[in-house]
């Protein structure tokens, strides 16, 4: 029998500092709750807002595949591995943790004097799935998918499923789990995946998720859906649009 579980924005964790405004949607850092600490392969799934001139120092990492899609500003990588950039919207990034990595991530509002550039935040969404295998060799890699966003439907951001070798896409290493993601437009139907695990986070604007045991809840900015062997649902975005990230799953981290 499949499952739906809503999970509404102001249910998360929330973290909150002079220069980060973080909503975590499974246990992380010091928020814990047994019962919260993943779905299928999902361990981390956070909606971070960065101050300008400020961000994440230099932290390791380690055995984690690290997806990062940017919202709006810019983001600023550097790491160990000697791979750096800033990643902006349409820009998917993944950094494989493996054997061990340290990364740094801040707001491009940074200059070389130290001075913010300018006054903007950086909002972006965070998400780490456990690799196939520990101990693997860190790596990087970013693909700017603009295009293919704005061509419609879904695009596949990240994947490490072999049916998605032949997409443009970035890798992971990870081969029960992909990532999709859709800019709708207005009133626009989409269709989900079917899997075992369907992870749905709603970035911004609404959906309406079909269900067929009451009426379609209404998901809004920050709300995700968490569906459990389930067939394909209907996915109709509000009246400005939406973007949605959904995660396809074909293990759970418990049992693999």
């Amino acid at each position: 029998m499949d499952t739906l579980d809503i999970r509404r924005a102001g249910s998360r964790f929330h973290t909150r500092t002079p220069w980060l405004d973080s909503w975590h949607s499974f246990s992380f850092s010091h928020h814990y709750d047994p019962a919260n600490t993943h779905f299928g392969l999902l361990l981390v799934s956070n909606d971070d807002t960065v101050a300008p001139g400020t961000g994440f120092d230099t932290h390791p990492h380690r055995d984690m595949e690290i997806v990062t899609w940017v919202l709006e500003g810019g983001l600023v990588h550097q790491d160990s591995e000697g791979h750096n950039g800033v990643i902006h919207p349409g820009l998917a990034q993944r950094m494989s943790a493996g054997t061990g990595i340290l990364h740094s991530e801040k707001n491009d509002s940074w200059t070389l004097t130290g001075e913010p550039e300018h006054t903007d935040p950086v909002h972006f969404v965070q998400m780490w799935v456990l690799p196939d295998e520990p101990g693997i060799a860190p790596g990087y890699e970013q693909l700017d998918i603009s295009d293919q966003l704005a061509a419609g439907g879904w695009t596949v951001l990240a994947s490490g499923m072999p049916r998605h070798s032949g997409q443009r896409a970035i890798g992971i290493r990870q081969r029960h789990a992909a990532l999709h993601v859709a800019r709708m437009r207005p009133a626009e139907v989409l269709e989900t995946v079917a899997a075992p695990f369907v992870h749905l986070f709603v970035a911004r604007g609404s959906v309406a998720l079909e269900s067929p045991r009451a009426e379609d809840p209404v998901l809004g900015e920050g709300d995700a859906a968490r569906i459990g062997r389930a067939d394909g649902r209907r996915l109709t975005a509000g009246p400005t649009g939406a973007e949605v990230l959904m995660w396809e799953m074909t293990a759970d981290m418990l049992v693999r």
